[in-house]
């Protein structure tokens, strides 16, 4: 293959990447030979062209050359960052493409390097671009669909950390929004995958396998993880079924309700519980912080039906169960809560829960009759 053509064919671009990702499959020498024709300024201008059809097999044919050369994979960022940008335009057919990015960025250590690259100069130091959302939509989807098979990095999961707590100051939290990801925002969308990818990250950590060495989510949580997401559910409006609630309170008492943060996205809420929730699981350290920062009762608020996110009801009962699991003390404050100044809600009846209005803070809370009553 020689230099492109100013108006290059597509078809036939696709038929020749093709035919060399075939012939790369025979073994070592023939992806050595192709590499050293190819690689870098043929594969920079190939990853450059517009096309889903030649975007594919490229993918095929990079991956392919790169596969057992681990090596290689230090020297091919830049053809991938090329890459991103062409396919977060025209998108993609095969998996060779979510191939590639699993392996850079969740076997191996490129994910830093991959989205810093991806930083669009016309955007600014504050934002994002929308390759790099894309990114992480891309990474979220991989982690997702392979949980069971996926042990991530201890510096991913910190960079994404990262990255969410940088978005958390740019979003625009007091526009309530009707739709899920992705969005017209970027920054929305940075925030929404990459609490995404914390979400299926700590689910996939099972603490009685993780020594100090490897435990993923013992980084994050020695990174204030648990500190961050109970401070920003804690500054979001309750859930729609409490607001009304809450609303009845104070038609009757004539006051008026605070002002509070709204979701950025529907399951946005959604997405913090279950992060908490899974930090939670079998960990009584974080179950202990959770009590210690007075997060039950603000958990306990999240276990119902909200139409702005689906499955709320169950994560906050997953959390629910994993804070109390093993857990004397936790299970000992479900217990003592008092009902005062409640208000009724037929549809939370059925979970044997009933709704209180702080009389001073106006705040409301969910309490569990049937426990108290025990």
């Amino acid at each position: 293959m020689t230099a492109l053509r100013p108006d290059p064919d597509f078809e036939v671009i696709r038929i020749g990447l093709q035919v060399l990702a075939n012939v790369s499959v025979a073994g070592q020498k023939h992806q050595q030979a192709i590499w050293s024709r190819c690689f870098p300024d043929l594969f920079v201008s190939l990853a450059g062209l517009q096309s889903r059809q030649t975007c594919d097999p490229l993918c095929m044919l990079v991956y392919t050359c790169c596969d057992g050369s681990p090596e290689l994979y230090q020297v091919i960022c830049d053809i991938l960052v090329q890459i991103i940008c062409t396919v977060c335009s025209v998108g993609f057919g095969e998996d060779w493409f979510k191939l590639l990015v699993s392996r850079l960025c969740l076997e191996d250590v490129y994910f830093p390097v991959l989205f810093s690259k991806l930083k669009d100069a016309s955007v600014g130091d504050d934002g994002f671009s929308s390759e790099q959302g894309f990114l992480l939509r891309v990474v979220s989807d991989i982690v997702n669909e392979r949980i069971e098979e996926i042990r991530a990095p201890r510096d991913f999961a910190l960079c994404v950390l990262g990255i969410f707590r940088k978005s958390v100051g740019l979003v625009d939290f007091f526009s309530r929004v009707k739709s899920g990801l992705p969005t017209d925002c970027v920054s929305v969308n940075v925030l929404g995958y990459s609490v995404s990818i914390l979400r299926d990250v700590c689910a996939r950590e099972d603490p009685s396998g993780c020594d100090s060495e490897d435990d993923v989510v013992g980084r994050l949580l020695s990174s204030g993880l648990i500190e961050l997401f109970l401070s920003l559910l804690c500054d979001l409006e309750p859930p729609a079924i409490i607001r009304k609630a809450m609303r009845v309170s104070e038609k009757e008492e004539g006051t008026s309700s605070y002002s509070a943060k709204t979701c950025p996205y529907m399951g946005f809420r959604k997405d913090i519980v279950a992060v908490i929730g899974n930090c939670a699981y079998r960990r009584k350290h974080v179950q202990d912080e959770i009590r210690e920062r007075n997060g039950i009762l603000l958990l306990l608020q999240q276990c119902v039906a909200d139409e702005e996110n689906p499955f709320l009801r169950e994560w906050g009962i997953w959390s629910v169960r994993n804070l109390l699991e093993g857990n004397a003390e936790n299970q000992q404050v479900v217990a003592d809560l008092e009902v005062q100044g409640s208000v009724d809600v037929p549809e939370l009846a059925g979970l044997g829960l009933k709704v209180e209005v702080d009389q001073q803070t106006r705040r409301a809370k969910l309490v569990n009759v049937g426990a108290k009553a025990s």
